[in-house]
């Protein structure tokens, strides 16, 4: 309970301060020294908020849509190999995040109204960053080795898969930088899409398949919109620390069209399999409100808390989503 009175603690005063002052935001997130005792659940809260939970629902609908267009192929689901893949790619996942605000902070991108402000404001140490990211990855590799001694999969199909989300998690902005050179969106687009639905899909099946790319391609333009609308709200801050976005390249105007393309194309396919397949297809089609909410924000230019707010939608779309495919009648669905 204490762990847990101490994350709300963090919680109330961040909401606080990104009203009412956000050039103090960091230093208002933990407190200052004298506010809150250095205690290690302290310290545990700390790492958690390094970690932008916020965005895990990018790794968590894929891993959830791939296990479900494997039980639609084979009848079953093995639990294990759904938990295993699940803490894999959200292992991945953090490390990578990890990776983005060390390298950010190096590279003088973070600044104290960025978004990201964990060692701008010395809520973590450099060192401690590091060390977290080694672990993840650590962690990672541990849950891939088990899914290969649980699942009929490859050895070397496996290891293409994970090793090519794990490559591409750290290049994001370690090592090349995808992402300071306007590559990061076809990054993004490819790992927390086709790729992740793929891993969850071939460590079910025990095999690679083409559909589950097919079937992925709604939920990556989701995701993708999480990244374009964080690369719109930095447009500036980038430009002055010398990095090139795609949305920096195409500018405001054309940043409004791509992030709506981005919202409303996967609606029109949820219409398309509606009404080619089955109407369970449309259930997705009930978080189009929200989407329509996250239109106004964006041509508002209200940034604030935007990216946070497309990843829920992408959370409710990806699990209606599942929730379609699962109680879509027998031999509805196309390739499944």
């Amino acid at each position: 309970m204490e762990a847990e009175d101490e994350m709300e603690k963090i919680n109330i005063v961040s909401e606080n301060n990104q009203e009412s002052e956000p050039e103090d935001q960091g230093a208002a997130l933990l407190g200052s020294p004298k506010s809150l005792p250095s205690t290690w659940q302290h310290k545990c809260a700390s790492y958690v908020l390094a970690l932008r939970p916020w965005s895990f629902s990018a790794s968590l609908t894929p891993v959830a849509l791939g296990s479900a267009l494997a039980y639609r192929s084979l009848g079953t689901l093995d639990p294990g190999l759904l938990v295993g893949s699940a803490v894999t790619v959200l292992a991945v996942h953090g490390a990578g995040n990890l990776v983005n605000t060390y390298y950010d902070f190096s590279k003088g991108i973070d600044h104290k109204k960025s978004d990201d402000r964990t060692l701008v404001d010395r809520i973590l140490e450099p060192q401690d960053v590091v060390r977290f990211g080694v672990f993840l990855y650590t962690l990672g590799c541990i849950s891939a080795a088990c899914l290969y001694c649980l699942s009929t999969l490859k050895l070397e199909h496996l290891a293409l898969i994970y090793f090519g989300g794990l490559s591409s998690s750290f290049l994001y902005t370690g090592g090349i930088g995808f992402k300071y050179v306007a590559l990061g969106d076809v990054v993004i687009l490819i790992t927390f899409g086709p790729l992740a639905v793929m891993f969850a899909y071939a460590v079910q099946v025990g095999y690679l398949s083409v559909s589950p790319l097919l079937y992925a391609v709604p939920l990556a333009l989701s995701t993708e919109a999480i990244l374009h609308s964080n690369n719109t709200r930095d447009m500036e801050s980038d430009r002055q620390a010398g990095i090139v976005t795609l949305a920096i390249l195409i500018g405001p105007t054309c940043s409004y069209f791509l992030y709506n393309a981005l919202l409303f194309l996967p609606y029109l396919v949820f219409c398309v399999l509606a009404t080619r397949y089955t109407i369970t297809m449309a259930l997705p089609l009930l978080t189009i409100p929200m989407a329509f909410s996250l239109e106004r924000q964006f041509r508002s230019q209200s940034f604030v808390k935007l990216p946070q707010r497309t990843a829920k939608l992408n959370l409710l779309l990806g699990l209606f989503y599942v929730f379609a495919i699962l109680s879509a009648p027998p031999g509805a669905l196309p390739k499944l």
